[in-house]
């Protein structure tokens, strides 16, 4: 299903696949593959729709641009790594990429944005922007501060539209994988409810509007083979960010982020990987949003349904690969929620499941494919580009 799809859609993307009925198969090994389009078409422009299966937002789907621009020596360099071996060029990152896309779901749920990276200096200075709007209906769940048990806590539905932007600019240290930098993220939302209390509550709160402003630092390290699927390497991830008045922001917190992925090939065909996460929000301002606390983002797992002051999560996966092309691979997920409230107000939730991937572009490394994953409370599908991290 997922090639007839990509298949129909480079069809009315490019007339050139009338005229030439090879240009979307690989001269390697004579399979679906979108490479050659993404390196010679003159935009670099590969559309990948998009299958929203999101238990907390219900199912949708949507359009995105993936654009990769690149130099002329960059497309023969590529080239010539695609003919030479079967990973293609798929570790030569593209210096720059933009992103353009809008997707909705049934309950209303929907979000348009662009976004933007480029780098410079053989991947000394690197810089990601992105930019858009969104309108997010959620369900919130609480349990008045431990108050309640896990089983019973208080759901509310609630209305989000927002209007976001974000940027990052990071410097590498010297010739390493090290990479250091600034943040900034900026939003203008609103929030409302269908029932009146919690409406009423919010607005007290919140008022009309509200506005989040923040700058932080980063800190990454990166040694992974692939950005898009990567088989051997780790990255090493912290973000420090403070929201602050004299920043433009209406709230006063902090938060941390650190997140860790490794990649270990176990022999040609089996490879292990692992992820683990921890965020935390710091700070007493009673004015947050409902989802600005940080939440347990496992697959199979409904966004928001575990929030927490801190949130820490940890993945396992085993990749099968049959061939460059086909994946197979089966994870398990576990994550747990604190507040500062006391160590009774404890949420934790178990995730497992399994999926595949195809390689669709093999120059540059981009897979695709779909997991079934489920939880204590729910199951879900997704359609993934990338490893599922």
């Amino acid at each position: 299903m997922i090639r007839k799809l990509l298949y129909c859609a480079l069809l009315m993307a490019s007339s050139q696949a009338v005229a030439d009925s090879s240009y979307f198969f690989d001269e390697q090994d004579g399979q679906l593959d979108l490479g050659r389009h993404l390196a010679e078409n003159a935009y670099g422009f590969l559309p990948i729709p998009v299958v929203i299966t999101e238990p907390a937002i219900g199912v949708g789907g949507g359009l995105v641009g993936l654009f990769l621009h690149e130099t002329e020596e960059e497309k023969a360099l590529r080239m010539q790594k695609a003919r030479e071996s079967i990973e293609g060029g798929a570790q030569l990152v593209p210096a720059a990429m933009t992103l353009v896309g809008a997707a909705g779901t049934e309950n209303g749920t929907w979000l348009a944005f662009a976004g933007h990276r480029h780098s410079w200096l053989k991947d000394s200075i690197r810089y990601t922007g992105i930019a858009g709007v969104a309108n997010a209906n959620l369900d919130i769940y609480t349990r008045l501060g431990g108050l309640l048990p896990p089983e019973h806590a208080i759901q509310f539905d609630t209305q989000t539209k927002a209007l976001f932007a974000l940027q990052k600019a990071q410097f590498r240290v010297a010739n390493t994988p090290l990479m250091l930098g600034v943040k900034q993220i900026w939003s203008e939302s609103s929030v409302s409810s269908s029932d009146p209390i919690v409406d009423w509550i919010l607005q007290n709160r919140l008022g009309d509007t509200s506005t989040t402003s923040g700058l932080g630092l980063v800190v990454e390290y990166d040694t992974r083979d692939n950005m898009f699927f990567p088989k051997k390497g780790y990255q090493l991830t912290s973000e420090y960010m403070v929201f602050d008045e004299h920043l433009g922001s209406d709230t006063n917190y902090q938060t941390l982020n650190v997140s860790g992925e490794v990649y270990v090939p176990m022999s040609d065909h089996w490879t292990f990987a692992a992820a683990a996460s921890f965020d935390a929000l710091y700070g007493d301002d009673n004015e947050l949003t409902p989802t600005a606390r940080p939440f347990v983002n496992l697959r199979g797992v409904s966004a928001f349904r575990y929030q927490g002051d801190k949130v820490a999560s940890v993945q396992s996966q085993v990749m099968y690969h049959f061939d460059h092309r086909w994946t197979v691979s089966g994870f398990y997920g576990y994550g747990q929620t604190a507040n500062d409230s006391g160590h009774d107000n404890q949420d934790s939730v178990n995730a497992y499941g399994v999926g595949f991937r195809y390689q669709i572009a093999r120059r540059y490394g981009i897979h695709m494919g779909v997991d079934l994953a489920r939880s204590g409370d729910d199951n879900a599908i997704y359609f993934k580009l990338g490893s599922g991290f």
